[in-house]
């Protein structure tokens, strides 16, 4: 039999710089990751995801020890293992992390498109938000400024 628990009077509210996504909202947001999908598999670049945890010595590495997104925007804890782990404040370190381990051998330059949430403690205000999905591509071995052309024709597209 299924038991259906009751709200307490005082309910348990979404945490502050987050939001549910749901009917319309969720809609446009699936409309806008699909469309950047479909646009980048027309100029090559391929999906990849990666954790939403990682070892946040991959962050301190990338982003240096004295930054303000190590220092005061990450959030970071220790495992019962007594690792030190993260949550992804962008995504570009672990997709050069994930090449490494997995692509390096498929030869340059690689193409990455990704599309997901990542997370900063930030101030909560209009246009900020501590969970928030971001688009991004990466380019791994061509330092060739057409890359960059392409690029910016790729956002352009999808923006458009």
């Amino acid at each position: 039999a299924l038991k259906i628990l009751k709200m307490p009077p005082n309910k348990i509210a979404v945490l502050r710089g987050t939001c549910d996504l749901i009917g319309s909202q969720l809609t446009n947001h699936n409309f806008i990751g699909n469309t950047a999908r479909t646009i980048s598999k027309r100029y090559g670049f391929k999906e990849i995801s990666t954790p939403i945890l990682e070892s946040t010595e991959l962050f301190t590495r990338t982003l240096g020890s004295d930054s303000d997104v190590l220092q005061k925007e990450m959030y970071t804890f220790h495992d019962f293992s007594g690792n030190s782990i993260s949550l992804r404040p962008e995504n570009t370190a672990g997709v050069v992390r994930a090449f490494i381990d997995k692509s390096s051998k498929e030869g340059l330059p690689q193409k990455y498109f990704y599309c997901g949430p990542m997370f900063r403690y930030e101030r909560p205000q209009k246009g900020r938000s501590r969970q928030f999905h971001q688009i991004g591509v990466e380019v791994i071995g061509d330092s060739n400024p057409l890359s960059d052309v392409e690029v910016i024709k790729l956002a352009s597209s999808i923006l458009s």
